[in-house]
């Protein structure tokens, strides 16, 4: 059986995925492709099969001047870990300004929430080199509606509405097994149980930092931040152990 060159990173096949786009998004050529993966019968592929491909040593993955593959796997995993560390950061910060600005209606709410909801967007673009722009753009919507669901949630609870309140937070722990549904639908080396976990866990913190903040227990809903922010930090670095696991360890060029 042919075996894959060290080079070389197995690559899962996703929805409207073709040889010509994944050629064109990793910067390499359909024949290097079929040389890769010559037990395979590239005419046939289907969702969920295994590839592997290669990209040039130039490809680059981010930013056009920041070529990750040329500066070893130790720069690499510090820049990715800045990169989703902050993106995750920014998660927790703005839901907790967004539930401030509702809680006290503050005149700043729509401006703080749509900046809230650019923060699925920022993963879209971040996300986007790896898995393309469907599956990014997919990731985008499910984190989109995670957050709508945690400002209606607040705004609901707020207003004494248990009943709709209730029902809110059924849809917000639906939207989280997609959530973790899709994480390991797009990468095998991330666990559907570890990412329920850390998002249930980030959804308790969340509600209970809203109902401090509602009941005017304002330094318990700092001490919950405080939680928060280290289990941000946390999912960030298990995403960027998937992602070097499934893109990077098997390129030594």
């Amino acid at each position: 059986m042919f075996q894959n060159p060290t080079q070389a990173f197995p690559y899962t096949i996703q929805p409207y995925d073709t040889l010509s786009l994944l050629a064109q998004r990793y910067n390499t050529t359909i024949y290097d492709i079929a040389s890769a993966n010559l037990d395979i019968d590239l005419n046939n592929l289907h969702t969920g099969q295994v590839i592997h491909i290669c990209p040039e040593p130039e490809y680059n993955y981010y930013y056009s001047n920041f070529n990750i593959l040329s500066t070893g796997m130790n720069a690499t995993k510090l820049y990715l870990n800045n990169q989703f560390r902050l993106l995750w950061m920014q998660h927790a910060v703005w839901t907790r300004l967004a539930i401030v600005s509702i809680v006290f209606d503050l005149p700043d709410v729509d401006f703080v929430i749509k900046r809230l909801l650019r923060n699925p967007k920022d993963f879209e673009s971040a996300l986007k080199p790896f898995y393309g722009d469907q599956i990014a753009s997919q990731l985008a919507n499910l984190l989109t509606n995670h957050l709508v669901l945690a400002a209606q949630l607040v705004k609901e609870a707020k207003a004494g509405n248990e009943e709709a309140a209730a029902e809110t937070e059924r849809r917000w722990y639906e939207n989280t097994d997609k959530i973790a549904a899709f994480l390991v639908s797009i990468n095998p080396y991330w666990s559907e149980e570890e990412w329920k976990s850390m998002l249930y866990e980030h959804l308790a913190l969340t509600k209970s930092e809203a109902v401090y903040m509602l009941e005017k227990r304002y330094e318990d809903s700092i001490t919950v931040y405080d939680t928060i922010e280290i289990q941000a930090l946390e999912m960030a670095d298990v995403m960027v152990e998937g992602i070097i696991k499934q893109f990077l360890n098997h390129c030594t060029h």
